[in-house]
C-alpha cells in the first residue's frame, strides 16, 4: 500500500509518498507560493520534488491555485524519469494534517459528505490560519486524484486521553457545552511517534511508560504521557498558549490584551495578530524568532537576544517540572523538533538546576548539533533522549488503518459533552 501524506498551508504544499510495506519514502517535495504572481521582488510559485534518482529538483511554474500544485505534483510522480508510480491508482490513500477541528472529530476519518460538511461548516474557526488551507487541500485532490480514498488526520487525537481537570478552562461552563471551548493541544502525531520510540529506547511497554515529551521548534509544545496515553500538553484551544514560541506569546495574563488594546486603540483581530505573528522570541529579542540566530546574536553579546534564549529556557524547565509533578514518577524525557534535535546548549540551559531530581545533562554533547540518541549521563535517574520525530509516518499509519477499517465518524449533532 502507498500513502500520500499531505500537509497543506494557506500559499504551500508539502508532500510525501511512502511505501507500508517498508515504510520508505518514495518520493517528497514541496510547492511554496501558491496564489502568488511572482511579480517585482517576489519570487515565482515552484515545486520541489526528490524521486527515483534521490536528487532534488526545483522547477518554477505557475501555481494559481492548490489544484494547479497538486497537477504539478502528479506530473512529477508519474515521471517517466524521475517518478515513483506508473500511474495514480498505485497510490492507494491520501492523508492529510489537520491542526485542529474542534470537538467534531476526535479520531481519523475518511471523508464522505457527510465529513466534509462538518468539516467546512463547523471546524474551520478551531483552527482559522490552517483549516481552510487544509479544505482546499482536499478539494484539490478530489479534482485532480478521483477516487482515491481520503483521510483526515488530527493533530489533536493523541490529546484525547486527557482526564477533565486537565483540559477545562475556568470559564462559564456553558462556553465549553456550546462551543467546545476546552484545551485541544497541538503537536500530537509528532508527542505519538516520539512516545512510541522512547518506549522502544527504554524497553519498557508503552502502555507503562511515563514521560515528558518537548517538542520544540518555532511552534513548541511539551505532553505529560503517562502509561503511554496524554494526560495534558501546554498548548490550549489554540496553539498560542503554552512555551514561548518563535513569533507566539505562549502564556499571558488576558487582562493585558484590554490594557494594551485600550491605549494603542486597536481591536482584538489586530491583538491577535500581534500576539500569533509578532511577540515570542521574536518580540523579546526585536530582531529574529530563529533560535540559530538567537545564538549567534547572543555569542556576539547581544543582550536581548541571550534574554529570549533564556525566557525560552525557563519556559521548558518550568513545564517540565509541572509535568514531572503531574506525573509522580518520569521514566524518560525526550526532545525533538528543529530545537529539540539540533540546538543541545538550549537543552542543557532548560534542564540546569533539576539535577536535584535526579535529571543530568551529558556535557559531551553540547557541540553535536546533529545527535540522535541519549543525552543524560549514566547515573541520571531519569534519561533524556533526542529523537527525531516523524509526523508523517504516523499520517500514513492513520490513513491506512482508517481505510483497511473504513472507518468514517458518523455525527449525531449532540452538543459537546
Amino acid at each position: 500500500m502507498k500513502i500520500l501524506v499531505v500537509n497543506c498551508g494557506s500559499s504551500s504544499l508539502k508532500y510525501q509518498l511512502i511505501d507500508m510495506e517498508t515504510e520508505q519514502v518514495l518520493c517528497k517535495g514541496k510547492c511554496d507560493r501558491i496564489g502568488e504572481t511572482g511579480d517585482g521582488a517576489i519570487g515565482r510559485p515552484f515545486i520541489e520534488y526528490k524521486g527515483k534518482s534521490g536528487k532534488k529538483i526545483k522547477e518554477e511554474m505557475p501555481l494559481p491555485d492548490h489544484e494547479a500544485a497538486f497537477r504539478a505534483v502528479v506530473k512529477y510522480m508519474t515521471d517517466p524519469e524521475e517518478g515513483v508510480v506508473s500511474e495514480l491508482s498505485e497510490i492507494s490513500a491520501i492523508g492529510h494534517r489537520i491542526v485542529n477541528a474542534g470537538p467534531f472529530f476526535f479520531r481519523t476519518t475518511l471523508v464522505n459528505d457527510e465529513v466534509m460538511k462538518k468539516f467546512q461548516d463547523f471546524s474551520i474557526p478551531y483552527a482559522p490560519l490552517h483549516n481552510p488551507a487544509a479544505l482546499q487541500g482536499i478539494n484539490a485532490c478530489f479534482k485532480t486524484m478521483e477516487g482515491i480514498p481520503q483521510a483526515l488526520v488530527f493533530d489533536t487525537t493523541f490529546h484525547q486521553t486527557m482526564p477533565k481537570e486537565a483540559f477545562m478552562y475556568g470559564v462559564p461552563y456553558d462556553w465549553y457545552a456550546k462551543y467546545g471551548v476546552r484545551r485541544y493541544g497541538a503537536h500530537g502525531m509528532s508527542h505519538q511517534f516520539v512516545t512510541e520510540e522512547a518506549a522502544k529506547l527504554m524497553n519498557i511497554p508503552q502502555d507503562k511508560l511515563n514521560m515528558i515529551s518537548c517538542h520544540l521548534g518555532n511552534g513548541s509544545s511539551i505532553t505529560a504521557v503517562r502509561n503511554g496515553k496524554c494526560v495534558d500538553t501546554s498548548m490550549g484551544f489554540t496553539p498560542l498558549e503554552g512555551l514561548v514560541m518563535g513569533t507566539r506569546s505562549g502564556d499571558i495574563d488576558p487582562a493585558v490584551l484590554e490594557f494594551v488594546m485600550d491605549r494603542e486603540g486597536m481591536d482584538i483581530h489586530e491583538m491577535l495578530k500581534i500576539l500569533n505573528k509578532k511577540s515570542g522570541l521574536l518580540a523579546l529579542s526585536g530582531k529574529t524568532g530563529d533560535v540559530r540566530d538567537l545564538r549567534m546574536l547572543r555569542d556576539q553579546g547581544d543582550e536581548r537576544s541571550a534574554l529570549a534564549l533564556k525566557v525560552l529556557s525557563y519556559r521548558i524547565r518550568k513545564y517540565i517540572g509541572a509535568y514531572m509533578a503531574v506525573l509522580g514518577h518520569v521514566d524518560c524525557i525526550t526532545f525533538e523538533g528543529g530545537i529539540g534535535e539540533h540546538n543541545p546548549d538550549v537543552i542543557k540551559a532548560a534542564i540546569d538546576g533539576l539535577e536535584e531530581f535526579g535529571i543530568k545533562y551529558d556535557d559531551s554533547h553540547i557541540d553535536d548539533e546533529m545527535y540522535e540518541g541519549i543525552v543524560s549521563t549514566p547515573d541520571s535517574k531519569i534519561k533524556m533522549f533526542v529523537i527525531a520525530t516523524n509526523e508523517e509516518i504516523v499520517i500514513a499509519k492513520e490513513t491506512q488503518d482508517a481505510v483497511s477499517n473504513e472507518y468514517f465518524i458518523s455525527f449525531d449533532n449532540k452538543e459537546v459533552e
